[in-house]
């Protein structure tokens, strides 16, 4: 049986120096995104409600695609980039420190995608049931994934989507 998670994440995505916090569907903040500010290259960190980082995520400097690496206690834990395009859906692989690979898919600018690993289901991030304004949540469908690393992949994911919708925006105005 699944225990189901739910995160309400507001959709402050994410500026350079931007903190929001993340809170459960009870309204009690779990999870704050720290943006640091003055940073060559994009970075943020997951932090506990005691400000202890869970997670760092920065972009992969000098890759040839935009590249985002999650780390946890200085180690690597995954490394996302995208996979490939269809017309209305985003692909993103994240491959993780131990071999294994996730796959990101669906209309991230719409905050309507999934995360599953080999097929099986294990977060789902939508819009869709929430009546807050610039809202969406991230539920935790299987009982033995991360939250934590769940979120830091949806912060990663929504970043690398929202940058290329800007670089095609700034192709289309040349």
């Amino acid at each position: 049986m699944t225990s189901r998670k739910r995160f309400l994440v507001y959709d402050r995505l994410l500026g350079f120096g931007d903190d929001y916090w993340i809170e459960d569907d009870r309204g009690d903040k779990v999870f704050l995104v720290d943006g640091k500010a003055m940073r060559l290259r994009d970075t943020w960190e997951l932090k506990d409600t005691q400000g202890r980082v869970l997670i760092g995520i920065h972009q992969k400097m000098f890759a040839l695609r935009d590249t985002m690496v999650i780390e946890r206690a200085g180690d690597p834990l995954a490394t996302i980039k995208r996979k490939r395009l269809s017309l209305l859906r985003n692909h993103y692989r994240v491959a993780l420190a131990d071999g294994n690979e996730l796959d990101v898919s669906g209309k991230i600018l719409d905050r309507e995608f999934a995360i599953e690993y080999d097929g099986e289901l294990l977060a789902v991030i939508s819009r869709r049931l929430l009546t807050v304004r610039d809202t969406y949540g991230l539920d935790v469908v299987h009982e033995d994934a991360d939250p934590a690393l769940l979120i830091a992949l949806t912060v990663c994911v929504i970043h690398l989507a929202e940058k290329e919708r800007e670089k095609e925006r700034e192709k289309e105005q040349e």
